[in-house]
């Protein structure tokens, strides 16, 4: 917008002709409304109090305000929700300069992350990165994240308990960030952990932080990739320890472009297995998207039948998968969505690691997260459904009914954007775009990155 619109200083306003992607109006589109050609309506929001008190056809008049409200006309520009970040892993971020990842390849991300929890994840080290992560997130727009925490067994000698400390760190920005960003946390670690005295141990300290039960479908040390032979025993360990805490899963899955990688479909029958239908989140499940088509579309319709829930994260995967030195990638290294999403298994797409050893790049941004997954996955033509994959679905994962939607009765948590319409939304990053929370405005600037090292900014 060439000059933000000006949100009355009223405990009660309108928005004025806002469009609105009719994938976030999850209590329906208001009667009377009608869809353009990308799915959007045209509409009167009213707020009220922080919250979404009325939705109107534009220049209609609300049932229980008086249309004397003051008003800010947004001229059809786009509303969104604040958007839904449903796999992060908010303590790895912003190590990338001090411990790179020479290759860019998995194993080097791997080995670089191993070296730097060691020697620097400390308490201090991680509020202060978890600190930077969530302002940048809130500054653009973010508002629930969902955080995988590495929990792997500190062995003896190790500088500290590591998933102690980490979870300690992350309750205590669960309970600061309260109110501006709903964090979940996910206990990662090799899933061979589970069949450990130590996998019980850390089952309990997530359950006692109200976590998720989590990690990743390969071995202490090792890679995806391949058939791992205890991975059925594995699963149901892991099963048990959940359904005795009753702590709801979330799984790294088959993050490799071999086809004979196969975890997804073991998740799959483990949880039908334990009766968790509905409870599983699997991210990654790269190597589905080159396995033969009977066997993956077999695959995609258990992870149907079982209710798993399936994160794909474009921009990381795109950057770790088929990466060699000197040869260009020949695939784009990331799960064969639309063919999940046409068997009825819900998808979201989401933005993983952030200026670390597994993707040395992003800014905590779900909206550029979304711009980049519509053109890596050709999720447009048509676009009218893909806002969801960033704001219904992974906030209806996460078990927060109001995240990543406009609704009468929901928060009043949206995103101005100076754009008309979706393909203005994915042409542009909206640097510009403003943020309100609880139907106030923020102020929230970008943290310097001297915030990283507690040097002072030069400007």
């Amino acid at each position: 917008m060439s000059e933000p619109p000006f949100l009355p200083e009223a405990r009660a306003y309108r928005l004025r002709n806002a469009r609105v992607p009719g994938a976030f109006l999850t209590g329906g589109v208001p009667a009377g409304a009608i869809l353009d050609g990308e799915g959007c309506a045209l509409l009167d929001i009213v707020v009220a109090d922080g919250v979404v008190a009325g939705l109107r056809p534009a220049g209609g008049t609300p049932d229980t305000l008086p249309d004397t409200l003051p008003a800010a006309d947004l001229a059809g520009r786009q509303v969104w929700p604040r958007l839904v970040d449903a796999h992060t892993h908010l303590d790895k971020g912003h190590t990338v300069a001090r411990t790179p990842n020479p290759a860019g390849d998995f194993p080097g991300a791997r080995d670089a992350t191993t070296v730097d929890r060691t020697r620097h994840w400390d308490a201090e080290d991680l509020r202060r990165r978890m600190t930077f992560g969530l302002a940048c997130a809130f500054a653009h727009g973010t508002g629930a994240i969902r955080t995988h925490l590495d929990s792997q067994e500190s062995g003896e000698g190790a500088p500290r308990d590591q998933a102690a400390t980490t979870w300690a760190v992350f309750r205590e920005m669960r309970a600061a960030w309260a109110g501006r960003i709903a964090l979940q946390g996910v206990g990662l670690t090799p899933i061979d952990a589970y069949a450990t005295d130590y996998g019980r141990r850390l089952a309990d300290l997530i359950a006692d932080s109200d976590g998720l039960i989590g990690g990743v479908t390969r071995p202490t040390g090792g890679l995806h990739g391949g058939a791992l032979a205890e991975i059925d025993a594995l699963l149901d360990r892991l099963f048990g320890l959940a359904r005795a805490r009753n702590l709801d899963v979330d799984l790294h899955v088959d993050e490799t472009g071999d086809p004979a990688a196969a975890s997804l479909d073991a998740v799959a029958r483990a949880t039908l297995r334990h009766g968790y239908e509905g409870r599983v989140t699997c991210g990654h499940c790269c190597s589905l998207a080159l396995q033969p088509e009977a066997q993956a579309s077999a695959t995609i319709a258990r992870v149907a039948q079982a209710g798993i829930r399936i994160v794909t994260l474009p921009t990381v995967n795109m950057y770790l998968q088929d990466r060699q030195r000197g040869r260009t990638p020949r695939w784009r290294g990331v799960a064969p969505v639309q063919e999940l999403m046409a068997a009825g298994v819900p998808v979201m797409v989401a933005g993983d690691n952030c200026r670390d050893a597994f993707y040395a790049y992003g800014d905590h941004d779900m909206l550029d997260t979304f711009r980049a997954a519509v053109r890596i996955l050709h999720l447009d033509h048509p676009l009218a459904g893909v806002p969801a994959l960033a704001g219904p679905v992974p906030g209806a994962m996460m078990g927060l009914p109001h995240a990543g939607t406009i609704r009468e009765g929901a928060p009043a948590d949206l995103m101005l954007l100076p754009a008309r319409s979706l393909n203005e939304v994915v042409a542009r990053p909206h640097a510009d775009r403003i943020i309100v929370v609880a139907g106030r405005p923020v102020a929230a600037q970008l943290p310097p990155y001297e915030a990283l090292t507690g040097e002072a900014a030069p400007w």
